[in-house]
């Protein structure tokens, strides 16, 4: 037993001579320790698009309900003729840029206070308090947004005073629920942005007689835009592609998500439900080419 540590401690030891390896080839070790994470996301997330993407070009036998594995375009034809799924695909689109919208404006101010306003004490908490949502489940969640959305839930209890009612289930309430979900993935980014503004910079704009909005436009804007869109990136996409939201409070709206869900579970068309989740694929694929030149990847 000695004369095996022996060999492994002396100087010429195959664990001396790994660790003299490594210590001269930087590369080794890096790609020693990315390896495991790269095969994880080739094997797991990019073979898992390769077969999306493969399964959209198949078809479904109407009579047997059987995937049919030879290569035709008719997935895609059905999903450019038909005006429906052009009508989805736009009201996709627009319930995830008005939950982007909403979600902005809301997170950017309470990140300005956050990151410039609050004490470093008042920022650990007010840091936790953006996070505490996300341990709270999913469906709890959205759930609690139904029991408010209902005709006897707090909103319509709320606005019936007043002679009106809350706005029930439909768009609107599945925009709102999306904007309470996704909310902290807006507030971080700006909050990481904002931190690295410095606050000489705000004070030169006031003894240079900058009012607040033009210190807000020339200064405080160009430093923050990137991080608004490294968070539109989530809030965009999460939005783009949720059902279950849609299915709770979204009434008979109909989204991408749901087309996906539907054709899975109940039309039992898997190649048409993998040629509809490539709508939401190529819209982010053209989302992030627009804002790569923005620095916003680098927020992330």
């Amino acid at each position: 037993m000695t004369t095996s540590m022996a060999g492994i401690t002396s100087p010429g030891g195959p664990v001396r001579r790994l660790a003299g390896l490594l210590h001269r080839r930087p590369s080794i070790r890096l790609a020693g320790l990315l390896s495991a994470p790269l095969l994880w996301l080739v094997v797991a997330y990019l073979g898992s698009l390769a077969a999306l993407f493969v399964t959209a070009f198949w078809t479904t036998n109407e009579f047997t309900g059987d995937v049919v594995k030879v290569f035709d375009l008719g997935n895609f034809q059905d999903l450019v003729d038909q005006s429906v799924y052009r009508t989805i695909t736009l009201r996709s689109a627009g319930v995830a840029a008005a939950v982007t919208v909403i979600d902005s404006v809301v997170a950017f101010p309470m990140a300005f206070y956050m990151a410039k306003i609050a004490s470093p004490r008042a920022q650990r908490w007010l840091v936790i308090a953006v996070l505490t949502p996300l341990w709270a489940g999913y469906l709890v969640k959205a759930y609690a947004w139904r029991i408010m959305f209902s005709g006897s839930g707090v909103l319509d209890w709320f606005l019936s005073p007043a002679g009106g009612h809350g706005p029930g289930y439909g768009l609107p309430a599945t925009i709102i629920t999306l904007a309470y979900l996704w909310l902290p993935y807006m507030i971080l980014p700006v909050y990481a942005g904002l931190e690295r503004l410095p606050n000489s910079m705000l004070d030169a704009a006031g003894d240079l007689g900058a009012h607040s909005f033009r210190t807000f436009r020339t200064v405080v804007w160009p430093i923050a835009f990137p991080a608004v869109v490294a968070g539109s990136i989530f809030t965009f996409s999460l939005s783009l592609g949720d059902y279950i939201a849609v299915k709770i409070v979204g009434g008979r709206s109909q989204l991408i998500g749901n087309v996906v869900y539907d054709n899975v579970g109940t039309a039992n068309n898997l190649p048409f439900a993998a040629a509809v989740a490539t709508v939401p694929v190529a819209i982010m694929v053209v989302y992030l080419l627009a804002v790569r030149r923005t620095g916003a990847l680098e927020n992330l």
